[in-house]
């Protein structure tokens, strides 16, 4: 499978040291299988920037997890909402809690993206706001892209690193 990473410089060797903390699925380092979508981050980050160049960052990945600890949201459920705010949330303190990767238990994660139009929809459900049975159909026209985020050194292991395009 081909994923494809945004960014203002090539990012041929990972370091998750340099990822964001607080992110929708933790610290890690994030892909998409968009590529509009790459391109578009990729831009953004380097106007955030203000250096660098928009690039495509572009990977194979073997899509084998078996020896991976990792969660999948196949769609957007109360238990994604939760996951995406207990890591964004700079005081939450339950790590253990498995619907949080703030400790990176989890080496992979794949799901949909919460952009900031979603995180509204998402912090009035947490809030009791938004009943659970309303909040599917508050996503349901919202265009969802995905996301696919590594942890760790074991699931950087399955990327390989193809080369990169300016933009």
């Amino acid at each position: 499978m081909i994923l494809f990473h945004g960014s203002n410089t090539e990012v041929s060797h990972i370091d998750l040291s340099k990822c964001s903390k607080y992110k929708d699925f933790g610290q890690g380092f994030y892909l998409t299988s968009i590529k509009q979508q790459a391109c578009e981050w990729a831009k953004k980050i380097t106007r955030r920037a203000k250096t660098g160049k928009p690039t495509l960052n572009i990977y194979e990945f073997d899509n084998n997890l078996s020896d991976l600890k990792s969660i999948v949201f196949t769609e957007p459920n109360a238990d994604w909402a939760t996951f995406i705010i207990n890591n964004r949330n700079r005081d939450f303190i339950n790590h253990i809690d498995r619907l949080s990767n703030h400790d990176c238990k989890y080496d992979f994660v794949h799901g949909l993206v919460a952009n900031d139009d979603i995180s509204t929809i998402l912090e009035t459900f947490l809030l009791g706001i938004l009943p659970i049975s309303e909040l599917s159909k508050a996503l349901i026209y919202k265009e969802l892209n995905d996301q696919y985020s590594f942890h760790s050194a074991k699931a950087n292991s399955h990327l390989k690193f193809l080369g990169s395009e300016i933009l």
